[in-house]
C-alpha cells in the first residue's frame, strides 16, 4: 500500500506518518521511485505501537524511540532497564538512595543501587517526603509486597521459546501495563472510599 493506504488502514494522518519516518520510529517503506514507497501490514502494527507509547504511555517521542530500540536487545535485563530509563520519574541528577535501598533490603530483594528502578523509587520518596507524606516502612513493604505480586504474574507470562517475543514482552509490559494499573488504583481507591465514606462508588447511579 502506498502512504495514504496506510493512513487509512492505520488512523494515522499522512504528516504524522511522515514525520515519524523523519524522527525514526517508523521503518521505510520498499522505495518503488525516487519519491514513492510500498508499506505493508508489519507498518500498520508499527504505527499502533508507536502510538500506544505516545498516547498511552505518554512517552515522549524520544522517549518512544529508545523504547522501540530496545525491542531489537539480546539481553533481556539490558532492555528492560533501557524501557525503565524512559519512564517517569526521570532522573537526571544524582539521588540519595537509601531509603530506596532500604526498601529492597527490608522486601529482601535483590538489586544495585544504581538501578534505574532504585533513583526513581528514591526521587518518589524523597518527593512524597519534601510535601509532607512520608511513607513509613510498613507502608512501604505494603506496596512492595503488592508489586511483588503483580511481577508474579506479569513474568509468568514472559515467553520462553524466543528471546526477541521474551524482549518484546518484557518491554512492551513494562511500558503499556503501567497506565492498566494506574487506572485500577485509582478505581480501588474511589471503590474502598466509598465502602469507608459512605460516597457513591464507581458506576453507581
Amino acid at each position: 500500500m502506498r502512504i495514504s493506504g496506510l493512513a487509512a488502514e492505520s488512523g494515522v494522518p499522512v504528516a504524522t506518518i511522515k514525520y515519524y519516518l523523519r524522527e525514526g520510529l517508523l521503518p521505510a517503506g520498499r522505495a518503488t521511485s525516487a519519491t514513492q514507497a510500498t508499506y505493508d501490514a508489519a507498518h500498520v502494527a508499527r504505527l499502533r505501537l508507536i502510538r500506544a507509547l505516545l498516547d498511552v504511555a505518554g512517552l515522549s517521542v524520544a522517549a518512544a524511540r529508545e523504547v522501540l530500540a530496545a525491542l531489537g536487545s539480546d539481553d533481556v535485563f539490558e532492555a528492560l532497564a533501557r524501557a525503565q530509563e524512559e519512564l517517569p520519574p526521570r532522573v537526571g541528577r544524582e539521588v540519595d538512595t537509601d531509603a530506596a535501598m532500604a526498601t529492597v533490603q527490608a522486601l529482601r530483594w535483590h538489586t544495585a543501587p544504581d538501578s534505574t528502578a532504585v533513583r526513581q523509587l528514591a526521587v518518589a520518596l524523597d518527593a512524597a517526603a519534601q510535601v509532607g507524606m512520608p511513607l513509613t516502612a510498613s507502608q512501604r513493604e505494603v506496596y512492595g509486597r503488592a508489586a511483588y505480586a503483580i511481577a508474579q504474574h506479569d513474568v509468568a507470562g514472559v515467553p520462553t521459546d524466543s528471546l526477541a517475543d521474551a524482549t518484546r514482552y518484557a518491554v512492551l509490559g513494562t511500558v503499556l501495563l503501567e497506565p492498566v494499573l494506574l487506572a485500577l488504583r485509582r478505581l480501588a481507591h474511589q471503590q474502598v472510599a466509598a465502602e469507608r465514606f459512605g460516597a457513591p462508588g464507581p458506576g453507581s447511579s
